[in-house]
């Protein structure tokens, strides 16, 4: 593994670096799970801006700023994602400081296999249409090009799982997704490769959500509860994170209220339940 063992990368979200005494353990595949809205999106634009604002502070190597963030959209243009960052956070030159993501649109392998319009995600000519096609490069085989490309140190966000493992009705195509990410899980840990795994929940069967957490390393659950006057709250729970939970748990740090606002971005505070 390239790191320390003690070396931590920095979420870049002040209130929960602290509690995860200064970040997660590089080389961790985190499964960011959430109902819709509840805020798993939203923690990983905090988490990206955040982070490019501290590499730019010159926050040292040493502290485990990542040495590129990498954003890879199976159906969403890169405009698409750096607008909703930017109408999210109201940040003085959020424009540039996002200049330093680099962005990967494997949209074209996702929409060529379904009735979408060649016109409506691509900008090539009819030919090289013709021969991508011809080729029948899966998504998968792109996608670990693009993983194996990624500098060690370094932070990768997919967005979404939900997107690719919605096509798992195609033969043999749920097995390679799984052996996918249990290799990017392996990988991960010899380059110290941090990566975020966007799925929105409730979506896919239970047994193949459940499958998709035992794979990774930790699993974040993003969730609306009731509150007091029937008022809805944001709700953030550790579901497991490997070599952490322990610690989390002997301190009560599992459940967090979270908050979201332009200026703060994603926020949490423990919540203590008294039984």
């Amino acid at each position: 593994m390239q790191e320390s063992t003690h070396q931590k990368m920095p979420t870049g979200i002040s209130s929960l670096d602290p509690i995860l005494d200064g970040g997660v353990p590089p080389g961790s595949v985190i499964l960011l799970l959430g109902d819709l809205g509840a805020g798993n999106y939203e923690y990983v634009y905090s988490s990206i801006v955040n982070i490019l604002q501290l590499a730019k502070e010159g926050a040292p190597r040493g502290a485990g700023t990542p040495q590129e963030i990498r954003y890879i959209t199976f159906t969403r243009l890169e405009e698409d994602v750096r607008q909703e960052i930017t109408s999210s956070l109201h940040i003085d030159g959020l424009d540039v400081l996002l200049d330093s993501v680099h962005f990967d649109d494997l949209s074209e392998l996702y929409f060529d296999n379904s009735v979408v319009p060649d016109e409506w995600y691509s900008h090539s000519d009819i030919m090289t249409r013709l021969q991508k096609r011809t080729s029948r490069e899966n998504i998968l085989l792109q996608l670990s090009k693009v993983v194996n490309g990624v500098k060690p140190g370094s932070l990768i966000v997919l967005d979404s799982i939900t997107d690719v493992a919605t096509q798992s009705t195609i033969p043999n195509y749920w097995t390679n997704l799984t052996g996918f990410l249990r290799g990017l899980q392996r990988v991960s840990k010899q380059r110290g490769i941090t990566s975020y795994l966007l799925l929105s929940r409730g979506i896919l069967d239970s047994s193949k959500e459940i499958e998709l957490a035992d794979i990774a390393d930790a699993v974040l659950l993003f969730r609306w509860e009731e509150t007091t006057g029937a008022r809805r709250q944001r709700v953030m729970y550790f579901e497991k994170f490997r070599g952490v939970m322990s610690h989390l748990e002997e301190r009560d740090l599992v459940k967090f209220a979270v908050r979201i606002s332009t200026t703060g971005g994603f926020e949490v505070s423990n919540i203590r339940v008294v039984i």
